[in-house]
């Protein structure tokens, strides 16, 4: 009983703060995480009513299988990006923009982070520094879209800033595995060719390779029915499934073999848009089937938030070189490698400002690197605090750009306004 009540408000929580912040032009994933702190354990769960909130932090952790599917979805809706159609159409300047900004946001974020390692060795860990430069490649794919769809935008900018935002993630989801691999081994004293270089090679191809199988039992299964009823449930079904493959852990001659669920659920996805002619139309209906599951997931990710970590100026100053790093990375990368595809001016100027947003793949990813215990706890806080100030200016200033850039056209009432001659003086 009190699990249903703790999940029911959580649920409600999030709705009610989505209407709060709506008004105030914000994304609801800001207001399903401001709704996880409120009845966190820093709030409305410090009273102790157990199933009116979350008490503590390890009374959320009771409800991780949530966050476990809910990245398995995340993952899904990324590898629907890749359709071969859709890649041959934006050639090689959509794939080169997508890799070149990724590794220069990684690469500036480790730079900075480093540095800052030698200056405070105790307060950040060279482990955490290589985790966040991971991180930082990754953009939320829901955030730009939702943008891009509010406002119905259409130009050279758009055609090529949906593709990026999808390889941007999965370059970023390979950079992750491995640095992840690389912390592991610095955290763990195992500093061995099998820790830092094969284990994560293992990982990634045994990734990509467990979802490819899986796609492809999932397009032979999907032919034994016709409703698109039974097609959804065939989908959550496998998605639900290849998490739970994903999570077993096995040793072979001394390496030990792990998979990365966001890679096996991304190229379960790019396996099914690919073989699977009506994916579109089963892919609209997952994405409201995984409404409810998503607004859980960013709950429970800001009830997640240790505010007493804050407290602690070292480390916001940390989060704040995090964000000033990586949005400088994402610019430049952007703005350099579209400069040497020969992109237009305002594409060139603009595309940067619209990789900023960051949110699900890299709660994702936060989640994954709590594997390391306290240093990945402290890389969670840091991420959490990031992704709650680029949900908040990171769609106005795709907005923005995406404006400056003649892809959104004002409305009829704008244009009146802008081009009304003023009335003579009396």
């Amino acid at each position: 009983m009190e699990t249903l009540f703790c999940i029911s408000i959580a649920l409600g929580a999030g709705l009610l703060m989505s209407r709060v912040v709506k008004p105030l032009g914000l994304p609801s994933v800001t207001g399903y995480l401001v709704a996880g702190i409120l009845i966190g354990p820093y709030a409305i769960g410090a009273l102790g009513f157990e199933g009116m909130g979350f008490t503590s932090v390890e009374n959320v952790k009771e409800y991780q299988i949530i966050s476990d599917a809910a990245l398995g979805f995340i993952a899904f809706a990324i590898g629907n990006e890749f359709r071969l159609s859709q890649l041959k159409q934006i050639g090689k300047t959509a794939t080169f923009i997508g890799i070149f900004q990724a590794l220069i946001a990684t690469l500036l974020v480790d730079a900075t982070l480093i540095g800052l390692h030698f200056i405070i060795p105790d307060k950040l860990p060279l482990s955490m520094a290589i985790i966040l430069g991971a991180i930082a490649a990754a953009t939320a794919p829901a955030a730009t879209l939702m943008v891009v769809r509010q406002y119905k935008a259409k130009g050279k900018l758009t055609d090529l800033l949906l593709p990026i935002v999808a390889i941007d993630d999965a370059v970023g989801l390979i950079i992750f595995a491995v640095s992840f691999g690389i912390a592991k081994a610095i955290e763990h004293g195992q500093f061995n060719i099998a820790a830092i270089v094969i284990e994560p090679l293992v990982e990634i191809i045994a990734s990509l390779l467990l979802g490819l199988i899986m796609g492809l039992l999932f397009s032979v299964f999907e032919r034994f029915f016709s409703s698109n009823s039974k097609r959804l449930c065939l989908s959550v079904t496998c998605v639900l499934f290849t998490v739970a493959l994903s999570m077993v852990k096995f040793e072979v001659f001394g390496i030990h073999v792990g998979f990365s669920t966001l890679l096996v659920c991304m190229m379960l996805g790019t396996m099914f848009c690919n073989l699977c002619d009506f994916s579109a139309e089963i892919m609209e209906k997952t994405d409201k089937w995984t409404v409810p599951l998503f607004v859980l997931f960013f709950v429970m990710s800001g009830a997640e938030l240790e505010l007493s970590v804050f407290t602690d100026v070292v480390i916001v100053g940390i989060g704040v070189a995090y964000i000033i790093s990586r949005s400088l990375g994402k610019y430049l990368g952007a703005y350099s490698s579209a400069k040497l595809m020969k992109c237009d001016e305002k594409t060139t100027k603009y595309l940067g400002i619209t990789l900023l947003p960051q949110a699900g793949v890299a709660l994702g990813m936060s989640v994954t690197a709590m594997e390391l215990g306290e240093v990945g706890q402290i890389v969670r806080n840091i991420v959490l605090f990031s992704v709650l100030i680029y949900e908040l200016v990171g769609p106005v200033l795709t907005k923005i750009a995406l404006t400056k850039a003649g892809n959104i056209e004002p409305k009829p009432h704008e244009k009146h306004r802008k081009h009304r001659v003023a009335p003579p003086k009396i």
